[in-house]
């Protein structure tokens, strides 16, 4: 008898959420949930960095950043520009240990667009190339952050390469 009880107030009480969050905007539960995340991400983060385990927090940290938009950086563009230094490191034109990389080779047209993001077998237009290049370089300028001047320098020479490359 009590299972049936109980079930029944669970019911009740999933139908009286469903039809509370029925009548809020999306827009409002969107900012809500968030929030949520915001607040739950900082705490973790703070929760492991009085723990020790600081690696652990650092991703919460970048996360809680991105969601809150500082600076303007979003998760996608956290991630997009892990991706480009990623792509720089393995190509060992980006080192985190000095600050200007030696750079004895030339840069190739592959890698030049792999950088940009652009498909190297489709046709790209000079707007392409330069949309491509100004959405990085709205991350990356050295105004943003003077710690991306190299980055942002190894971009400027990737737009030149593939601009040549077109014409």
């Amino acid at each position: 008898m009590n299972i049936i009880i109980y079930t029944l107030v669970i019911l009740t009480l999933f139908y009286f959420i469903l039809k509370f969050f029925s009548s809020i905007s999306p827009k409002k539960i969107s900012k809500s949930l968030r929030l949520l995340i915001i607040i739950g991400s900082i705490l973790l983060a703070i929760l492991f960095a009085i723990g020790g385990k600081y690696l652990l927090s650092l991703p919460l940290t970048l996360v809680s950043l991105g969601l809150m938009k500082l600076k303007g950086l979003s998760l996608f563009q956290l991630l997009s520009l892990y991706r480009l230094i990623q792509t720089l490191r393995n190509s060992g034109r980006y080192n985190f240990n000095q600050s200007v990389t030696p750079n004895n080779s030339a840069m190739s047209v592959e890698e030049a667009y792999k950088i940009l993001n652009l498909d190297m077998n489709k046709k790209v237009s000079k707007e392409e190339v330069n949309k491509a290049y100004q959405k990085i370089q709205k991350k990356i300028h050295p105004d943003i952050s003077p710690e991306t001047a190299r980055l942002s320098s190894i971009v400027n020479e990737a737009k030149e390469i593939v601009l040549r490359n077109i014409e």
